[in-house]
């Protein structure tokens, strides 16, 4: 199939393999614009009616709507096939488009590839027909604040500015607005390993790759899903390995393998650290943030000023704060976004304050990593005055050092079924009380009955999530639901 046009989707037969529950995610918004398009759209899923019910219904919503906006184009009721997938569905079409949650060694996805079958992504797509500048970013930790932190900023230069990607939102949702504007709309894209796998094509294609490509950190992650870690850490240079010597690529200077990346860079490189460098860069000198460009210094603001806590969130500030400089941001207002931003739902969210009780909502800590990383933001004067609530489906990670950390900090732990429980409880090795629990409710009651004043209550699980839950975010909003019911 030619992709060089979005008007040869018209008529095309495309099959979408992945629909998903999230309204604007990466199924959902591909299945819309392909049926708005034009395309013979086929939806194939291996979850059945019934579990998607709420999202066929919100297609079939949308394709009568388009029959109405659309009526000059020849528009094809999309076929669902739920509860399986179909080879023919894959090799007699022409083009699939791949959620990111499918894995690329699917033997579907491997026989559409013999057949020569063009496979692309929602974000693969958007690159290809989006013209101007996009902004990406990817990390196993911070992506998300580091997008939604910049996407803030962007909107400061242009209210119009998009930020899509890995946060439920497909980019496009976004495009055929975007391509009708007369001017450049600035866009940033998270991106996690399973989109960034879909783009090398579309990159090789276009001879070039993110105007400014963004890598936060790199750590042991998803090895459910990956062979090796070198090959999940394969999958994050593919952010900044199509650019272009013209394009920017943020590496962070205080992380070691991110910064052994820096002979594969081909664009202009800067670095964010929270040391002085005489690199171009963001960096934290003399109590400010400081942004380095040939020499010449800016001073962002004063450090004091910021309003996102945490060391682990310095390298999501002055990413961010980078990112933004380079897309001509004014100064005075990455510094007005710095002064007010203070986090994100989902990542060490303060929920509620009961009875002088804390709870916080980290349910995005899918990984030990991140959970360590809430353990120390909390235990701030070393008390043991977090109740942490964690555990659940293991992703082949390791949780010893985790365990430890939670010896330290921790004064009791409720634990989720699944084999990272198992592995956290014999990590822990009864030195702090652990409790098993089969619901989100049984969790927060049973916090709440050994906390006292001035605890926190922390949801941070170091785990998936689909064993109990539909993932991370019902996870957090069960727990949300919960301690609003305290």
């Amino acid at each position: 199939m030619d992709l060089s046009s979005i008007h040869n989707f018209q008529d095309a037969v495309v099959t979408v393999m992945g629909l998903g529950r999230y309204k604007r995610g990466s199924g959902m918004g591909a299945t819309k614009w392909l049926v708005r398009h034009g395309a013979q759209t086929v939806i194939t899923d291996l979850k059945n009616a019934e579990e998607l019910h709420e999202s066929v219904t919100m297609i079939m919503d949308w394709y009568r709507r388009y029959r109405e906006l659309y009526p000059d184009r020849t528009l094809y009721q999309p076929v669902f096939v739920l509860g399986e997938h179909r080879k023919d569905d894959f090799i007699g079409v022409e083009c699939v488009v791949q959620n990111p949650g499918v894995p690329s060694e699917s033997e579907y996805i491997v026989a559409a590839k013999e057949q020569h079958v063009p496979i692309e992504s929602d974000v693969s797509l958007f690159f290809r027909f989006y013209q101007h500048p996009i902004i990406a970013v990817t990390g196993t930790k911070g992506k998300t604040t580091s997008t939604l932190l910049l996407g803030e900023m962007l909107k400061r230069k242009d209210e119009k500015a998009v930020t899509a990607g890995n946060i439920k939102v497909s980019p496009l949702e976004h495009l055929d607005e975007l391509i009708e504007e007369p001017n450049a709309i600035p866009v940033v894209l998270e991106l996690s390993s399973w989109m960034l796998e879909s783009l090398p094509q579309a990159f090789t294609d276009l001879k070039r790759g993110p105007a400014i490509a963004i890598l936060t950190n790199v750590y042991p992650d998803h090895l459910d899903r990956y062979p090796s870690f070198e090959a999940y850490t394969a999958s994050k240079r593919i952010i900044f390995e199509h650019q272009s010597p013209d394009q920017f690529t943020l590496l962070n200077a205080d992380h070691d393998l991110v910064r052994s990346m820096e002979p594969l860079v081909k664009g202009k490189l800067f670095w964010f650290s929270k040391t002085p460098r005489t690199e171009n860069g963001c960096y934290y000198k003399d109590g400010n943030v400081v942004f380095r460009r040939d020499g010449v210094e800016t001073v962002i603001l004063p450090v004091a000023d910021v309003a996102l806590k945490g060391d682990h969130n310095i390298e999501n500030i002055l990413s961010a704060a980078c990112g933004a400089m380079l897309a001509d941001v004014v100064v005075g207002d990455i510094a007005d976004v710095l002064r007010h931003f203070e986090g994100v739902t989902d990542r060490q969210e303060m929920v509620r304050e009961v009875d002088e009780i804390t709870y916080i909502n980290d349910t995005a800590a899918t990984g030990p990593d991140a959970v360590t990383a809430a353990l120390k933001r909390f235990n701030t004067e070393g008390k043991k005055e977090i109740v942490l609530l964690a555990g659940g489906v293991n992703k082949k990670l390791a949780y010893t050092a985790l365990g430890e950390d939670i010896v330290t900090a921790c004064k009791a732990v409720f634990l989720f079924p699944g084999d990272a429980s198992d592995l956290l409880a014999t990590a822990i090795h009864d030195r702090v009380p652990v409790t098993r629990v089969q619901s989100m409710k049984e969790a927060v009651q049973g916090a709440r009955a050994v906390a006292v004043r001035g605890d926190t209550v922390l949801l941070s699980p170091g785990a998936a999530s689909f064993n109990l839950f539909r993932n991370e975010f019902e996870r957090g909003e069960q727990f949300r639901e919960e301690v609003r019911n305290l």
